[in-house]
């Protein structure tokens, strides 16, 4: 070492011992940080991160979902800050048939998206008249101006009240029939939640909306929350008077213990009656409807014909004298 040293010492003076020793120390760390860097990876962790990885579904259902979450940053000006209007406004795209967590924010964008085209369409239309007409009285700009701003502004509110009453009286024209059905399956020994997802499948091709509300219901039950909850869940979200009696016939009838075949057989007479009121209901008013018809299409063509000879006659003698 000594021979080795007297040279490097006679080169590079005094510190040559420790540039030495950094120089090996440099080359023992380039030839050991590769190995390092390549470190294997270790097999229970490639299976987390497998598991853990998005699938194409997964990654295809987020994408098609953040068209919808692109309304993100207007959510303070689309949705209601307050906690009672905006559980308000959810409850009732619920009953319309809307359950997407943005039904409440594309609703709202609707309305003033819609509200703001009609505004400029109407202005658009003003300044035609404008140019057609020239100058226009205040009162007719602004008429054709706000008018097509509030039909789109409404329409939207409008188009959701139309499908809650639709799906509601889809639901009330089923109810009985899903009731009879229900009523059969507990009465081959099904279980009530048997018979719930029996409903539910059967009813989808003729009843839709109520097929889908008896799905919920089943799906809840399993997911493992309370029966009573999602029987009442279900009665608010339908909002039906009959759906809600049934519901409350259900809950007294698992609290007290009786049976929910009796209960049901009862309530079925009662849904047929209602059922049979309701077309005699519908019968008595179509007399009313028909004479509306009667008197504006039949009246004055049968007046014609009896009057017209008549006044032909006299306008004729009128003429001739």
């Amino acid at each position: 070492m000594s021979g080795l040293l007297t040279p490097l010492t006679d080169a590079f003076g005094p510190l040559a011992p420790a540039f030495l020793i950094l120089i090996a120390g440099a080359g023992l760390l380039a030839f050991i940080l590769p190995s390092v860097l390549q470190k294997r990876i270790d097999p229970l962790d490639k299976l987390k991160a497998l598991r853990s990885a998005p699938s194409a579904e997964t990654m295809h259902l987020r994408e098609k979902s953040g068209a919808a979450a692109k309304l993100d940053k207007y959510a303070q000006y689309l949705e209601p800050q307050d906690m009672a209007s905006m559980s308000k406004a959810k409850l009732m795209m619920m009953r319309a048939g809307y359950r997407s967590k943005n039904a409440v924010r594309i609703f709202h964008f609707a309305k003033f998206s819609l509200g703001l085209g009609g505004l400029l369409l109407g202005v658009v239309y003003t300044l035609y008249l404008q140019s057609q007409q020239g100058e226009l009285p205040m009162k007719t700009i602004l008429l054709h101006t706000i008018i097509p701003g509030g039909i789109g502004y409404y329409l939207p509110q409008y188009w959701v009240q139309r499908r809650l009453q639709t799906r509601q009286q889809e639901i009330i024209a089923g109810f009985a029939d899903a009731l009879d059905l229900m009523l059969v399956c507990v009465e081959a020994g099904q279980s009530l939640d048997q018979s719930i997802n029996r409903v539910a499948k059967e009813m989808r091709n003729g009843y839709k909306s109520l097929a889908e509300e008896f799905e919920i219901v089943a799906q809840e039950v399993k997911a493992g929350k309370e029966r009573v909850q999602v029987l009442k869940d279900m009665s608010e979200r339908i909002a039906v008077p009959d759906v809600s009696s049934f519901i409350t016939t259900l809950i007294q009838s698992a609290t007290f213990g009786t049976s929910i075949s009796d209960a049901l057989r009862v309530y079925v007479a009662e849904m047929r009656d209602k059922r049979v009121m309701r077309a005699e209901e519908k019968a008595n008013t179509l007399p009313t409807k028909l004479s509306l018809g009667t008197m504006v299409f039949t009246l004055p063509p049968l007046m014609v014909m009896l009057v017209g000879p008549s006044v032909y006659s006299i306008a004729a003698g009128l003429s001739g004298g």
